[in-house]
């Protein structure tokens, strides 16, 4: 048998436009950069601006200027995920054409005594055999059966999705794509062949790989690395008072950065450009060094 030319590696990095990067973002974005370019392979920038009532005005242009002040060199032009909406409709209308996703007009409200779970309410399949007209959500159809995958960082994970979480939104109530639908989208449109994220999407996956097999789509392989976090635990973010990363002497704190990703950069690197600190960390880099670990506490 002739032997397959192995498929080229696709990584990303898809940051919403909901305000500044922060030093959880920049070692995400650092992760997933490293280990494309470890492959020897692109590293696509992706802006996910389809959800209007959470973006600020300019963070997109704040975003990409700090991306370009720490050294991160993207293949290509930037990917507006607004700029697919076209696609996005398309794989939503194939859904509903097969009976794979169906009308919802259940509010939250309607909802508030339904069980609950980990991953939040479990939807009880209110509207599945149909509802009436008028302003509604679209979702999925869901079954028990298992859906499994094995992370490069946490390991094996696996979710049943109709009794974990139930059938899920794919198109909101007010008309926007939802995140689920639209990520599963872009990835495929985009051949990204590894997904390196935060390992507070870990839960989601289950729910994006449901999602690739409905659509015939190719699944990736994910790395869902530690979340960092305030000294307390808190996750480090924009809704716990993080600070965007500094735009001046950023050798320092992209060393942070790969301190947190557990590599040991010599100490003569912060003297050094930021370009000869990328150099230094393509050539250690070694994702297995964050198995099996959750959070990394942020000290300073």
């Amino acid at each position: 048998m002739p032997t397959r030319e192995p498929i080229p590696y696709v990584g990303r990095f898809a940051p919403s436009p909901t305000g500044p990067l922060h030093f959880g973002s920049l070692v995400a974005a650092s992760a997933s950069y490293l280990q494309a370019r470890a492959n020897n392979g692109q590293w696509l920038l992706r802006i996910e601006d389809i959800d209007p009532p959470r973006e600020q005005p300019g963070a997109t242009s704040e975003i990409v200027h700090a991306l370009e002040r720490y050294g991160f060199e993207w293949d290509g032009d930037i990917r507006f995920q607004s700029s697919g909406h076209e696609a996005h409709s398309a794989a939503l209308a194939s859904l509903i054409d097969k009976n794979l996703a169906y009308r919802c007009r259940c509010s939250r409200a309607s909802l508030a005594e339904a069980r609950r779970g980990e991953l939040g309410i479990i939807y009880p399949g209110t509207c599945r055999d149909g509802c009436e007209a008028g302003e509604s959500a679209i979702r999925i159809r869901t079954n028990n059966s298992e859906i499994a995958f094995v992370d490069a960082i946490q390991g094996r994970v696996s979710q049943c999705l109709e009794t974990e979480s139930g059938d899920f939104v794919i198109r909101r109530r007010d008309g926007l794509i939802a995140y689920h639908l639209a990520v599963v989208v872009d990835d495929e449109i985009q051949g990204v062949t590894e997904v390196v994220r935060g390992i507070d999407l870990l839960d989601s996956t289950p729910r994006q790989i449901w999602l690739q097999h409905t659509l015939d789509y190719r699944t990736p392989s994910y790395a869902h690395i530690p979340v960092i976090t305030h000294p307390n635990g808190d996750k480090l973010s924009k809704s716990t008072g993080a600070p965007g990363i500094p735009l001046h002497n950023v050798e320092a704190t992209l060393i942070d950065a790969l301190i947190a990703l557990r590599l040991s950069p010599p100490k003569k690197l912060a003297r050094d450009s930021v370009s000869k600190v990328w150099l230094w960390a393509v050539e250690n880099w070694q994702l297995g060094k964050l198995s099996g670990q959750k959070s990394i506490v942020k000290t300073a």
